[in-house]
């Protein structure tokens, strides 16, 4: 597989896994954690994280620039790595639950601090290890297969990411059942209700169902709720903890394989002793080019990040979750979370099917560019999105939801609904995000790679701040038309490239 690639392709996709455990931990529990916590609703929550995941692409831009400006990408990547591992510590240390009053927000800005250390360090780690990778098919040895190498490097560092949401699921889930009680995705909320004060007749008759079924025994509501919101965000704590482990083993990697990456010198200092120097005028053609195509991936990034947020909600509302409970020797895995194994999955599965695709059109000289390869990703991220809406029709509002304390079973849809969406909006990843990587290691002058590739996750930074619009039409409006949101976002992607294609095409010539 790796047989016609840079030997440094192996070892820098395996240093990234640790990187991207951590980031589907991450995934797949933070807008759940800070619910369960501090009593967040889903606005406050999304609040926060989408501006993590904005800080977590905007601060590439800066990696890139730190990089380039000291000529120095393997030290600015290793600095990351120990950060990102310091954030993940920050944020893994257990603290009481519900949280008392008076210490309300020096938890959450101890949280949000160690969630800031994590986007600063990813900054400085991400878009420089791309850059990298970019460096090794500079050599015309390797130019030809320079998609097909970035693909298989999309699809090896999310074989850590397939993990990730079911260890932090397991963990949490044994940790609440080692004392006594037993999962269940609604409680945490309805216990919140209870102790604020707030809830319904009809929330507290289904609180006290649950909580029978929980293991409560006789314990009075209000002592239960206690109990178990500490247990269940604990839980969550102790599954940060699993990212610190993984995050050791990529700085291992990295350390022991830093020879087989490209020489330190950037790019830039290479274009000096190159015999032709890049004309002015080709250099802005060639950023505009860049610049225009981030400009349009950033509603892309918009619709599909919403796997952590809105899905993630409508996994925990409206999925039946006992549909995908299963137990491991005393480790019960059931919760939301998991779904978010399910992209990554598909990832590792799908890459070497659209990788053979791609093959054979090439072979036949029918091979789509890459920026035709993005514009067809962003029409089927909008058929996802319609199968979401046209499946959701019917289905109670949030706040109908709320106040019966929870859609039982019956009510609720089959977790195949996620999982299919989750399969189409993966083959639209695998026609976007490695092309786009690709595009601008191509496209990037070459004193810009750097500053380049942070620009692409710059322009995902923007699309994750807008995260939180999913979130307040989530709870706002019927559950339909929020995905009908995300299915206009990407068809104007879509349209708006294809409007490109001849200008970009010529640029990438």
């Amino acid at each position: 597989m790796f047989k016609k690639h840079p030997k440094g392709l192996l070892a820098a996709s395996l240093a990234n896994m640790g990187e991207r455990f951590g980031f589907y931990t991450m995934m797949a529990i933070l807008s759940l954690f800070l619910m369960a916590k501090f009593g967040l609703d889903e606005v406050k929550a999304g609040i926060i994280y989408s501006t993590f995941y904005f800080s977590i692409y905007i601060l590439a831009f800066v990696g890139g620039l730190i990089a380039d400006k000291k000529r120095n990408y393997k030290g600015t990547i290793l600095i990351g790595l120990i950060l990102m591992t310091l954030g993940y510590f920050m944020i893994a240390i257990p603290t009481p639950t519900p949280v008392p009053a008076g210490l309300f927000g020096i938890y959450l800005a101890m949280t949000c601090s160690g969630l800031f250390v994590i986007a600063l360090g990813n900054g400085l780690f991400k878009g420089n290890l791309q850059a990298l990778i970019g460096q090794m098919y500079d050599n015309p040895k390797y130019a030809a297969q320079r998609d097909s190498g970035f693909s298989l490097f999309y699809m090896f560092i999310n074989v850590g990411a397939i993990f990730a949401p079911f260890a932090a699921v397991g963990i949490r889930n044994w940790w609440v059942s080692s004392h006594g009680f037993a999962y269940n995705s609604d409680l945490p909320a309805l216990c919140h209700e209870q102790l604020n004060g707030n809830i319904s007749p009809e929330a507290f008759t289904r609180l006290h169902q649950l909580a029978l079924k929980a293991g409560c025994g006789g314990t009075e509501m209000t002592t239960f709720a206690k109990e178990y919101l500490n247990l269940f965000a604990t839980g969550f704590h102790y599954a940060f903890g699993v990212a610190i482990l993984a995050m050791i083993i990529s700085l291992i990697v990295y350390v022991l394989n830093k020879k087989k990456f490209p020489d330190p010198k950037t790019a830039y200092e290479r274009s000096l002793t190159s015999t032709v120097e890049m004309d002015v005028k080709e250099i802005k053609q060639r950023l505009y080019a860049l610049f225009a195509v981030f400009a349009v991936v950033i509603f892309f990034w918009f619709s599909f990040h919403q796997n952590g947020l809105t899905l993630t909600f409508f996994a925990k509302d409206y999925t039946k979750l006992s549909g995908l409970k299963f137990n491991v020797g005393f480790i019960t895995f059931q919760g939301a979370e998991i779904f978010q194994s399910i992209n990554p999955f598909f990832v590792v599965f799908l890459t070497p099917v659209i990788m053979a695709v791609f093959g054979m059109l090439r072979s036949r000289g029918k091979e789509p560019s890459t920026p035709r390869k993005i514009a067809i990703g962003m029409g089927i991220a909008a058929f996802a999105y319609v199968v979401m809406s046209v499946c959701s029709l019917g289905l109670p509002s949030k706040g109908e939801i709320t106040l019966m304390g929870g859609l039982p079973d019956e009510q609720r849809v089959t977790p195949f609904l996620l999982i299919g969406t989750y399969l189409i909006l993966t083959i639209a990843e695998l026609f976007i995000s490695p092309m786009g990587i690709s595009f601008v290691s191509k496209v990037a002058p070459p004193k810009y790679q750097g500053l380049m590739q942070g620009c692409w996750l710059g322009a995902t930074a923007i699309g994750n701040q807008l995260l939180l619009i999913g979130a307040i039409f989530y709870k706002s409006i019927p559950i339909s038309l929020t995905w009908t949101v995300f299915v206009v976002a990407c068809l104007t992607s879509m349209f708006t490239m294809i409007g490109m294609l001849k200008w970009l095409e010529r640029i990438t010539k």
